[in-house]
């Protein structure tokens, strides 16, 4: 068995549901955190904030800190910044994204926009949906944070950011950039932090087509676990299986190492 420097580690349907904790997930990061393994939770979640996601998991008895969080929602205003410094965004989203675009100097204004910037809103309504689709219309680059369609949770499967995006595209036959997992870009950025080759670093996470994808499409190894989107019986069926697998991360704790 392979030994890894770094995880990538998911969150929603790896370490918790909701707010249930998934069993083994504090167990699992302890192990890592015990043999000073550096660790990072990847999230599509765009919503919250670092320290309001590190809080959530110390509630959990996860080891967590600000540091140790990595969300889609930081990922796009690196982006943005990266294609233009000081740009004007409108913004569909809430704290998380308006957060991490402050804090990379980017302007959220209804007016002259650059940028318009999808994330998870679950107080959407048509209005905000109309200013988006006219300011793309009017030559606004699209940004959604990720595709997500739906999200577990302890009531099951609800609406994600890519169910809200998708109306946008529908509207405008515009296409967004998407940041989030699959993509690269929030693997590249997130690595980056992490500070280490691709090589020693392992992928962590419940969706196929998202973090098991999102580790395939950029040359990372990857462990998923069934205890969220993905079910096992779907495994069989996939056509670029992921490097390891387990039911559950107590299975995988005695290979940290």
């Amino acid at each position: 068995m392979k030994r890894y420097d770094g995880y990538l580690i998911d969150l929603d349907g790896t370490m918790y549901l909701g707010n249930e904790r998934i069993d083994a997930a504090a167990e699992f990061v302890a192990a890592l955190h015990k043999k000073n393994i550096p660790y990072m939770f990847l999230t599509n979640n765009s919503s919250k904030t670092q320290s309001q996601i590190s809080e959530k998991l110390n509630k959990m008895e996860i080891i967590s800190t600000p540091d140790h969080v990595f969300t889609s929602s930081m990922a796009t205003a690196k982006y943005i910044k990266h294609n233009k410094e000081n740009a004007k965004c409108y913004m569909i989203g809430e704290k998380g994204l308006a957060d991490a675009l402050e804090k990379e100097g980017l302007i959220v204004t209804e007016e002259n926009c650059d940028y318009v910037v999808i994330g998870i809103d679950r107080d959407v309504n048509y209005e905000k949906l109309a200013t988006a689709c006219l300011a793309i219309r009017n030559g606004a680059e699209f940004i959604s944070t990720n595709g997500d369609i739906a999200i577990p949770t302890e009531r099951g499967l609800v609406p994600g950011n890519g169910a809200i995006t998708s109306a946008i595209t529908v509207s405008t036959g515009i296409e967004p950039t998407f940041v989030g997992k699959p993509e690269t870009i929030i693997m590249d950025e997130a690595m980056n932090t992490l500070g280490l080759d691709k090589e020693k670093i392992l992928m962590v996470g419940d969706n196929y087509n998202t973090d098991i994808l999102a580790g395939i499409n950029t040359g990372v190894d990857t462990l998923m676990v069934f205890t969220g989107v993905t079910p096992y019986e779907d495994y069989p069926k996939l056509k670029h299986k992921p490097t390891y697998f387990v039911h559950n991360l107590k299975d995988w704790i005695h290979n940290i190492k």
